[in-house]
């Protein structure tokens, strides 16, 4: 956090400094924005495939096949969830929250795409459908569904709590369930768990210390967040540990809840849709 008494004196043209315009790192006039409407068509007539229900404080792993819809759904009660993605045939692909977060915003909603790590740098998914975009922004400068935290670990637990050894945040749980998923050990699957999206979170940032905070999920039973999975897709989920974070993350006290994930198959693809290639940069890197 920055310093309430700076240890140094500002410049006489600190005024000007701070009154500079900013710009947008990443202008994304060239993105183009997916139109939303093939998508929506071919859900018409949709068949469900599977269900996965992910327990309150543990995560479980389901596979999308390129083409298909996925829906993260509430059930009993607010409760926010912890996303990763990998491509399917290769875990090394993966979501990439913090390049996402440059194009897109802090905070996902329709229309946006998960972007994979370099180098293929490609949507993983659109979001397609979202029940909570009516939320927006509310007057702290929270929204839902941010790509700024990252997942509750028991590394930072550890540090911040003098030692403690809590086995459910939402690492651990996704660690748990990739080994299970995929058959590889805990020390294997543990450094293919990444940064997430953070499903139904309300989250932002505090003016006064730019701390990233939470509150209270407006989420309720029946709301989903929905996506395309535009390659073939391995996606984990944990119900955190601090239900719907109006209190503490890493806890066995909060009210915490399962959530469901759906997957559906279309009768056709979107009109139009072609699968994402790999990003079209060369890899010479100047040499």
């Amino acid at each position: 956090m920055k310093p309430d008494h700076p240890a140094h004196v500002a410049p006489v043209d600190a005024a000007a400094r701070k009154a500079i315009a900013p710009v947008i790192c990443y202008p994304v006039e060239g993105l183009p924005r997916p139109d939303l409407t093939p998508y929506l068509a071919a859900r018409e007539g949709w068949v469900p495939v599977s269900e996965t229900l992910v327990p309150a404080r543990e995560a479980r792993c389901f596979s999308v096949p390129a083409g298909h819809f996925f829906r993260i759904v509430s059930v009993e009660g607010p409760q926010v969830g912890d996303l990763n993605l990998w491509a399917a045939g290769d875990l090394r692909e993966r979501f990439y929250s913090g390049k996402t977060r440059a194009l897109h915003g802090t905070h996902l909603s329709s229309g946006d795409r998960m972007w994979s790590s370099f180098p293929t740098l490609r949507p993983m998914a659109t979001i397609t459908d979202d029940t909570l975009d009516w939320y927006g922004f509310d007057a702290f400068g929270g929204s839902v569904h941010d790509v700024i935290g990252t997942r509750c670990d028991p590394y930072t637990h550890n540090l911040l709590s003098d030692g403690g050894q809590y086995h459910h945040c939402c690492h651990s749980n996704l660690t748990r369930a990739l080994a299970d998923h995929t058959g590889l050990s805990l020390p294997e699957a543990e450094p293919h768990v990444h940064d997430v999206l953070n499903v139904f979170m309300c989250t932002g940032f505090t003016r006064d210390t730019g701390q990233y905070f939470m509150k209270a999920s407006p989420v309720r039973p029946g709301d989903h967040l929905e996506f395309f999975a535009e390659i073939d897709l391995i996606g984990g989920l944990s119900a955190c540990p601090g239900g719907d974070c109006s209190s503490e993350h890493s806890s066995d006290a909060a009210a915490c809840h399962p959530l469901l994930v759906q997957v559906f198959r279309p009768l056709a693809p979107p009109v139009g849709w072609v699968g994402p290639a790999v990003n079209g940069y060369d890899r010479s890197h100047g040499r």
